[in-house]
């Protein structure tokens, strides 16, 4: 389908580059990929995406914080204006699909390539942005590149992080050559569109192609260590137990009710350890975290002080020490009005079907938000299924969601 005479979407060629993506950090076996922030497999994707962006002629620059901008310039661009803006990121999560981040930084390059095509040039500079560890796997936090973009978190305390396996991200970033010298946020973006996957159930359920994202949850973590006493698992009574294991497991079930009577609240334990992590004996330490999620911030912060009234009552009732350490802390974000309108109204030119949404996860869009208006598009992703090897949306609806981007992008900035 041609979203203007001029301007045609090269969907085969998309689907090409997604899939060749995909094979970079591949494992052969279960046909996941795993590319983690600045490993050698992350610094191929990196390649690649640069060897595209050098297909299409960009103005290439790279930040300190190793985010990677291709630009195609408009005939009035002096280098002060203040570019549209597509993208995402193309790091992964350990044995992850293809599509994640990646079609949105592929898109973006699709709709480049769409007036390179057609030999004509947008009224506006037009970015593409690949962002830096969004996924926070190997460095925290997570939305990482994006949050020093937008001024979130200091350059140097971004270069000074340690990640779970002891490298320092800054220099990770020179070892691969991504430590650029563009300083982040340098590039003011006019306005910020983000294409995704949905990663959820919903356009799927609701046989609906198009999602238009107006806000995104807001987002909680922390890290919780109960300390207690180790003991023998035969011989010690109940009523004289101080067993960190229960009163973790104790935190799990009221975080669960937490969760049922908070209406829009998700709350999710990921990740528990317990020492000394022998059958035969009480446990002594339990360390689990804890991912709290709600769009209404009121609603966000009434569970966080449920959970922390919760962990007080226990920890003396049970006789253990409990203490929290807090990882993310963002509030809810909401889209601006008028690009989401915007994206609503190409999908209804185009003869998709849309629906307003959330966005349960995070994404870069929502650090953008703080200095530019920003939106998303969401298409479906069959089973809800994301992070995973069998995450999966139609090449049709992959091309389609595309064409939404296009119709945007082309319709807010025209061509000479």
């Amino acid at each position: 389908m041609s979203v203007r005479p001029e301007l045609r979407l090269n969907g085969p060629l998309l689907i090409e580059q997604i899939r060749a993506l995909g094979e970079l950090g591949a494992d052969p076996v279960d046909g996941g990929r795993t590319r983690i922030a600045l490993t050698d497999c992350e610094k191929a994707g990196r390649d690649q995406v640069v060897a595209w962006m050098r297909e299409l002629d960009l103005d290439i620059q790279i930040d300190r914080v190793g985010n990677i901008f291709g630009t195609l310039r408009s005939p009035s661009d002096q280098g002060d204006q203040r570019p549209l803006m597509m993208g995402s990121h193309i790091d992964t999560v350990t044995n992850a699909g293809a599509l994640d981040g990646c079609y949105g930084v592929l898109a973006g390059l699709a709709v480049l390539r769409a007036y390179r095509d057609a030999g004509v040039l947008p009224q506006r500079s037009i970015t593409v942005g690949a962002f830096t560890n969004e996924e926070g796997v190997r460095y925290q936090p997570d939305m990482m590149g994006s949050l020093v973009y937008a001024g979130g978190m200091a350059v140097e305390e971004a270069l000074a992080t340690i990640g779970t396996d002891g490298t320092r991200l800054g220099d990770e970033l020179e070892r691969i050559g991504y430590a650029g010298s563009l300083e982040p946020g340098a590039i003011v973006p006019h306005a910020y569109i983000e294409l995704h996957i949905e990663q959820g159930p919903i356009l799927e359920a609701e046989n609906t192609l198009i999602g238009v994202v107006e806000n995104l949850q807001g987002i909680s973590w922390q890290r919780v260590e109960v300390k207690g006493n180790a003991n023998h698992a035969g011989t010690t009574p109940t009523r004289l137990r101080h067993d960190a294991g229960f009163v973790a497991s104790s935190i799990v079930a009221e975080l669960r009710g937490i969760a049922m009577e908070g209406e829009s609240t998700l709350a999710t334990v990921g990740c528990m350890t317990f020492e000394p992590n022998v059958i035969n004996v009480i446990p002594r330490k339990a360390t689990f975290t804890v991912d709290l999620r709600d769009p209404d911030e009121t609603r966000l912060v009434n569970a966080e002080t449920r959970l922390a009234q919760y962990l007080a009552a226990i920890a003396q009732r049970e006789g253990v020490t409990i203490t929290t350490e807090r990882l993310v802390r963002f509030q809810p974000v909401i889209f601006d009005a008028g690009l989401a309108d915007e994206i609503e109204a190409s999908a209804r030119r185009l003869g998709f079907s849309h629906q307003r949404m959330t966005s349960g996860a995070g994404h870069d869009a929502q650090m953008i938000a703080r200095i530019a208006p920003a939106a998303m598009i969401f298409v479906p992703s069959r089973g809800g299924i994301s992070h995973n090897p069998r995450e999966y949306t139609d090449d049709d609806q992959l091309i389609q969601g595309a064409q939404v981007l296009l119709d945007v992008v082309s319709r807010r900035l025209g061509v000479y």
